[in-house]
């Protein structure tokens, strides 16, 4: 029987976006489904089995259909004009009586550009709060603020995916690309078959570090040391590309006689990687015709993590492999649109087109695409898990809340819940009853990846338009519905005029004109003939950027900038109470907090519970047997996961993923401290202790 419906849109999680097709066919009286991925520049046609499951948790019966109010403590089904009138009275006798500063807005990384750009208009223009921030803080800060300083630019590749084929050197650091972004894989693949050298840093012995040519199974906390050894070697075995260094970066003199100064005894006792493997990844990579460098996570969401992509970036400037075929620096973006939306106003500090808010001819740009005095634009607030500080400070007293769970995705999570059951009004714009959400006093009904038109941008700054596949169920509206309405009732409606995500992207295409980040030469007609454009994009006939830096790089000089690093090491150690290091990351089956992959059926069943691997050695010494239930203790928090023995990983280490809630939240024993420069929470590094739930 054919198809009785055939809807055509894109995965929804990771940064890949690869596009697919889901066919719903009726059969006697049943429903079913089958899903076939799509030819793609960037996945060329390949879906991994979260993609092929995606659209369960858009169908589920679990979905939030209606706007709910919790009356006395249970969530009541009410009119949308009810809960506006709820929502627009509270925000305005909470304002009334506090200031206008008294409400937080927090967003997501997977929402669309359109959705992001307008949440960060209705914060500062429909309720003129200058606290806004999203959980894209969590993933690529370290990154963006380090490729900012050195290049003068932020996108996630400097080159397109297809130089990965190209390249002859490629070093992964703190990425697991096989389960965090398995539908590139191939490109890894087909560059070892091309000859490429594969060096992996990782502390555990991952699907990814599985194909690689060498494997720095580097202790946590220590990727700075780890880059500056090698950056050592470089120099001292003459692997620098003088002529670029000369022409087209600054800094180099002052860094050269940093790292002369560095003790190779000292960094390799602290790095737990023998010298030799050390000189094997630097000599590879120095002599490599061309090479790359991508991080992720387990690099950047440290206390030193922007630290650590700069001392990479520089490994990259010393060797002259940027700005051509198979030379390049990459942040593997972790959520769906984690480029785009910190480029268009969810992050505190910016403005869309990545301008700054701070700067005033940035200001005065946007004042006036927005239609207002420049000094009605509140000056920047906080950082994501400091807003949640200043929510259990009472600082903040309204949350409002959009594609995101804060009590799962922040770190001291127990903390963070305290303060959210202190809000004097929280409103949750979600598709299920997360964990924070459950909290809120009122829950607003998202449309899913279904349902949501909108643009994305992946993670090689290439903008997709994803196409709504089926009307929207029961009363659920669009994220940019639920805005323009809440602004008309807050009295800013003028400001919020949309009569489609079209419409927003019109806007956000002026407001990115001239801007780092220049969308001005895309739109949607162009998006559905092209497939997907690079920014930067300055006009129509523009093909949009896909290699960055050929001939300068961003900065007013044209010149990128090598820095000296100074190692830093986290406030957070292991003592005899808490001996062994905890670092955390993400499993094949779900998707940063859980709230949708735990929706499908598929993806719930193969992986139904968290864990924690420990090495045998170290499960030996404490007691631990093989697949029984263990508790880990830090200094903010206990949770109860079940154990997983496995040499894969450091004696000294344990890693636990962090898509469950409850007793397996994982971000209840992570530590508050934040890098200084990006305000990334140091996740990777946590000193606890386990021991037998039952003895």
């Amino acid at each position: 029987m054919m198809a009785s419906k055939v809807m055509d849109t894109q995965c929804p999680f990771c940064s890949v976006q690869c596009k697919m097709q889901i066919m719903e066919k009726e059969e006697a009286g049943k429903t079913t489904y089958t899903v076939q991925p799509k030819a793609n520049a960037a996945s060329e046609g390949r879906l991994c089995i979260k993609g092929m499951n995606a659209y369960q948790h858009g169908l589920s019966e679990e979905r939030v259909t209606e706007p709910l109010l919790n009356k006395d403590g249970v969530f009541t089904p009410v009119t949308w004009e009810e809960a506006y009138e709820f929502i627009a009275k509270k925000f305005r006798d909470i304002q009334g009586r506090f200031g206008h500063d008294v409400i937080g807005v927090y967003g997501g990384g997977s929402l669309t550009n359109e959705t992001s750009y307008l949440l960060g208009k209705f914060a500062r223009i429909g309720l003129q709060t200058k606290y806004i921030d999203y959980n894209g803080r969590f993933c690529m800060s370290a990154a963006a603020a380090a490729s900012n300083a050195a290049f003068g630019m932020d996108r996630g590749l400097t080159n397109p995916l297809s130089d990965i084929r190209k390249t002859k050197c490629l070093i992964l650091a703190g990425t697991n690309i096989a389960e965090c972004q398995p539908t590139l894989m191939p490109y890894f693949m087909d560059a070892k078959e091309n000859g490429a050298y594969i060096i992996v840093v990782d502390p555990r012995d991952t699907a990814t570090a599985e194909m690689a040519d060498l494997h720095l199974k580097v202790k946590p906390g220590t990727d700075v040391a780890l880059a500056s050894a090698m950056l050592k070697i470089l120099l001292e075995e003459g692997y620098v590309d003088h002529s670029f260094v000369r022409e087209r970066t600054t800094g180099f003199a002052e860094v050269k006689k940093h790292v002369a100064a560095l003790d190779f005894d000292e960094l390799v006792s602290k790095i737990g990687v023998s010298l030799e493997d050390l000189k094997e990844a630097a000599i590879r990579f120095g002599s490599a015709a061309s090479g790359m460098i991508l991080t992720a996570r387990g690099v950047e969401q440290q206390t030193d993590g922007y630290l650590a992509v700069r001392n990479y970036i520089n490994l990259l400037l010393v060797t002259g492999k940027i700005g051509k075929p198979g030379s390049g620096y990459g942040a593997v973006t972790g959520q769906a649109n984690g480029q785009g939306g910190r480029e268009h106003g969810q992050k505190a500090d910016q403005l869309p087109g990545y301008r700054y808010i701070e700067n005033d001819n940035d200001r005065a740009y946007m004042a006036g695409i927005w239609g207002v005095h420049p000094s009605e634009i509140p000056h920047k607030g906080v950082s994501a898990y400091e807003m949640m500080k200043k929510v259990h400070a009472q600082e903040i007293r309204a949350l409002f809340l959009m594609g995101s769970n804060p009590i799962l995705s922040n770190p001291n999570a127990g903390f963070v819940e305290e303060g959210i059951r202190k809000l004097d009004l929280l409103v949750a714009v979600d598709m299920f009853l997360s964990e924070t959400a459950q909290l809120a006093h009122v829950i607003l009904p998202a449309a899913s990846f279904l349902e949501n038109e909108g643009t994305l941008t992946n993670l090689e700054g290439r903008v997709l338009l994803r196409e709504a596949a089926r009307p929207v169920p029961g009363m659920v509206k669009q994220d940019w519905e639920i805005l323009c309405d809440i602004a008309g009732r807050m009295g800013k409606g003028s400001y919020f005029p949309y009569g489609s995500a079209e419409e927003i992207f019109a806007e956000l295409r002026r407001a990115s004109r001239g801007g780092m980040a220049d969308y001005y030469g895309i739109t949607y007609d162009r998006l559905r003939k092209e497939e997907g454009i690079y920014w930067p994009c300055p006009t129509l006939e523009h093909p949009g950027e896909k290699r960055l830096f050929t001939a300068a790089f961003a900065h007013s000089d044209g010149k990128a900038k090598i820095a000296i690093v100074n190692h830093h090491y986290p406030k957070e150690r292991v003592d005899e109470q808490y001996p062994l290091i905890l670092t955390t990351g993400r499993v094949l089956e779900h998707y940063l907090t859980g709230v949708q992959t735990r929706k499908s059926v598929v993806l719930a069943s193969r992986k139904m519970e968290s864990f924690v691997e420990i090495h045998p050695k170290t499960a030996q010494r404490w007691k631990i047997k093989d697949d029984t239930l263990v508790k880990v203790n830090s200094r903010r928090g206990q949770i109860v996961v079940r154990s997983k023995l496995t040499d894969s990983i450091r004696e000294d280490t344990v890693f636990v993923p962090m898509h469950w809630g409850g007793l397996q939240n994982v971000n209840k024993l992570t530590c508050e401290e934040l890098d200084p420069t990006c305000k990334m929470p140091g996740f990777k590094i946590c000193a606890v202790s386990i021991e037998p739930l039952l003895t």
